[in-house]
């Protein structure tokens, strides 16, 4: 059976085996953004709730865009609130991204909130997206739920964390929040800098150590090239803002100069 704009738990086990995926994050609350990206090849989008111009609209129509080129959302929700979490994931998220978590115990609770009873605590409802609409029971009942838990480490509480998060399991992901964590680490917007790029391998060796994927948000290409050499697995380039500025701004430099 068709699962039409439903990842049916792909990614996660794309990821699992251990193969590289490249992404992107969607800011701009588009439908049409969240498309173009999909069709340019992109192996998964990313709407950002934490950052980004949109609320949960984004989410309904996003993963209908992307989903019928056949490619996944993953959703930053603001915060790991259980709320927050089942909302998006009933909207037919293929997984959820949390923010700013300091400790394994945060991080336990937020991917708990990602499972059904009695795995977890999110609340049980069939007419939404992610039951198609209360004709697809299956997923309520499954013993591997197919949800992808990606938890950001960008903090230096994360960072001391990383072991202890990266073994929980339903951490598919342990997502370095570049900016966020040159910050923390006393090197602001220094990513070349050793204590940051020590700091990566760190997230890196915990990740390869419990079979899960590292992730990072690289600024372009050339970028998260480095970074899979690196040993990332879970790699943004940019976002559907930041590629549409950069590639303008050259442009019209291009056409003066």
């Amino acid at each position: 059976m068709s699962h039409g704009p439903l990842d049916a738990g792909q990614l996660r086990r794309r990821l699992a085996a251990g193969e590289v995926t490249v992404g992107t994050f969607v800011g701009m609350s588009s439908a049409i953004a969240a498309e173009v990206c999909a069709a340019a090849g992109a192996d998964w989008i990313l709407i950002d709730l934490e950052h980004g111009s949109g609320g949960e609209e984004a989410v309904r129509d996003g993963v209908i865009a992307a989903g019928s080129y056949g490619v996944p959302t993953i959703v930053r929700v603001e915060s790991g609130d259980r709320i927050r979490i089942g909302r998006v994931l009933d909207q037919g998220a293929a997984g959820i991204m949390v923010p700013r978590l300091n400790t394994v115990d945060q991080a336990a609770e937020s991917v708990r909130h990602m499972l059904y009873p009695p795995l977890g605590d999110r609340g049980v409802a069939t007419y939404n997206r992610s039951c198609r609409w209360g004709m697809d029971r299956r997923t309520l009942t499954e013993p591997d739920q197919e949800a992808l838990g990606v938890i950001q480490i960008e903090t230096l509480e994360a960072l001391d964390s990383v072991e202890d998060i990266a073994a929980q399991d339903r951490v598919d992901v342990v997502f370095v929040g570049p900016l966020d964590l040159s910050y923390a680490l006393g090197v602001p917007l220094q990513l070349d800098s050793s204590v940051f790029q020590e700091a990566l391998q760190r997230v890196v060796a915990a990740a390869q150590r419990h079979n899960k994927a590292a992730g990072i948000l690289a600024v372009d290409g050339l970028r998260a090239a480095k970074y899979i050499g690196q040993g990332f697995r879970f790699v943004a380039i940019g976002s559907d803002s930041t590629i549409m500025a950069a590639a303008f701004r050259d442009a019209f430099d291009t056409a003066r100069n």
